[in-house]
């Protein structure tokens, strides 16, 4: 999965850290990332951008790269760097480097969405203690935007519920996956999402392991789940557009090094279930 960046190590521990020309900063706009066009992915530092480091806020490290954002434009973009969606980070090299980027994406969009109080319209501030913005008129504090979340592989007699969003641009198969709601266990939610989406109770519920997904800012947790009963499917049609039962040689799926849903896919393909 696209975390899994070993031999890497990703330091995420806030610093009060001042950047320097060599150091990687983040530049959004429109929703792109600046970046180089040619593979291998390479992000700019603020010597290549001619951008002032004291003006950067750090976000993390990996191995000994400091990595920081800003809110500053470049007077010229270099002429191997341009704007491209975060999208490419799904399938760019060198992985961690696309890691980088994909939580650089979740923290730029907290920022953004947080520079006033929502008590008070103040406008936030940085604590100087760690990654938390801070109101100095009524001391409101938010910290980063974390969604608990489900991915869930469900199965009977052999086979495995897999289906299709309604509505959405992804078009290809997927797992059962919902958020918790408040008052609610992970458990509790990934009974609930079944049920409403396909009509189904579930039983032996088995934690795979999580994933942190930026795109959502999310933090999802994969379960493997078993059909209590009937499992004749009863499918929500505003939530899918399609939802089938399939045995392991129906599967056809190449690894991603993405998602925890196509490796949960994956490993029942290849019974290596809980």
């Amino acid at each position: 999965m696209i975390q899994d960046i070993a031999p890497h190590f990703y330091n995420n521990s806030y610093q009060r850290r001042q950047a320097t020309c060599g150091d990687t900063v983040f530049v959004f706009a429109s929703e792109k990332m600046l970046c180089k066009t040619a593979e291998p992915l390479c992000w700019p530092t603020f010597e290549e951008l001619d951008l002032a480091p004291e003006k950067a806020q750090y976000l993390f490290s990996i191995d000994n790269t400091a990595f920081f954002i800003t809110s500053e434009t470049p007077a010229e973009i270099p002429e191997a760097f341009s704007y491209l969606p975060s999208s490419l980070l799904r399938t760019a090299h060198p992985r961690h480097l696309a890691f980088a980027g994909f939580v650089a994406g979740q923290l730029h969009d907290w920022y953004r969405s947080n520079r006033f109080c929502g008590s008070c319209a103040a406008p936030m501030q940085h604590s100087e203690k760690e990654r938390m913005l801070q109101c100095p008129v009524c001391g409101n504090m938010v910290y980063p935007k974390i969604c608990p979340g489900v991915i869930v592989a469900l199965t009977s007699h052999g086979r495995l519920l897999m289906s299709k969003y309604a509505g959405r641009a992804y078009t290809n198969y997927a797992l059962l996956a919902g958020f918790t709601e408040v008052g609610e266990t992970i458990e509790q939610t990934v009974a609930r999402e079944v049920m409403e989406e396909v009509g189904l109770k579930v039983k032996n519920l088995r934690f795979y392991k999580s994933q942190p997904w930026a795109f959502s800012s999310s933090l999802l947790c994969g379960f493997f789940a078993e059909v209590d009963g009937n499992d004749t499917i009863q499918l929500d049609t505003e939530e899918l557009a399609e939802a089938a039962w399939f045995t392991p040689e129906q599967i056809n799926l190449a690894p991603d090094e993405m998602s925890l849903t196509r490796e949960m896919m994956l490993c029942f393909k290849n019974g290596e279930m809980p």
